[in-house]
């Protein structure tokens, strides 16, 4: 079974408070094409504007450091047919996900994602007021040090948005760990034996790409 962990991106629509929506237009429409062919044949060809972060996206190395790795020299074997582990903090009343949480999981070669259920309130005021769930440093020391390729969540931020250190990137990035940040359908997935895909476009010098990522879960 296939289960899609991404929003879907839309004309206006804002994922990252003080960063621009995403203008969705058409380079040429339908009507326009028809003078280029045969009757009865037209086309449509869409162009989009807008900045890397948008919608639910991969941060690489790069993101946060200039000689990092950027989208093009990712590995594929750290983007896909990832084995994954869930864990579920949506109901711990806790802002900070600390490395307690992480103690008895098995984290090293897999996508470690985390359910805060952050992502009801997606596309709502309350989604980037500050007071959504995060990792902290020492989880992400954790996660960096028992081997784990990917790090996911579904929340606004994988570090709490007051600290500008964003100890989160900055210690999985420079690890090497990918980051997906405002994942959301996390709540369908079981707590393991799920694969985890999250491959985004092969630009050179980009940090930050939308993703369409999913989890194959092995049926009953």
């Amino acid at each position: 079974m296939l289960i899609d962990l991404s929003h879907t991106i839309e004309h206006g629509m804002i994922t990252y408070k003080g960063l621009p929506a995403p203008v969705i237009s058409a380079h040429l429409t339908r009507k326009d094409s028809r003078r280029h062919y045969e009757r009865g044949t037209e086309f449509h060809i869409a162009r989009i504007e807008m900045v890397a972060n948008t919608g639910t996206y991969l941060d690489s190395p790069f993101h946060r450091y200039e000689d990092g790795k950027d989208l093009a020299q990712l590995d594929l074997g750290s983007l896909a047919d990832l084995e994954g582990v869930l864990v579920r903090t949506d109901h711990s009343g806790e802002r900070a996900i600390t490395a307690k949480t992480l103690e008895q999981l098995e984290v090293k070669g897999r996508a470690v994602l985390f359910q805060t259920g952050w992502d009801v309130h997606w596309r709502t005021e309350k989604y980037a007021d500050g007071t959504h769930p995060f990792l902290t440093g020492d989880a992400a020391e954790y996660l960096a040090g028992a081997g784990a390729v990917l790090v996911g969540i579904d929340s606004y931020n994988i570090d709490d948005t007051v600290d500008g250190r964003r100890p989160v990137h900055s210690i999985l990035l420079a690890h090497g760990v990918p980051i997906v940040e405002h994942m959301c359908n996390l709540n369908q997935l079981p707590d393991s034996g799920f694969r985890f895909f999250a491959v985004p476009v092969k630009v050179k010098d980009f940090g930050t790409f939308p993703v369409r990522t999913f989890a194959i879960v092995a049926g009953d």
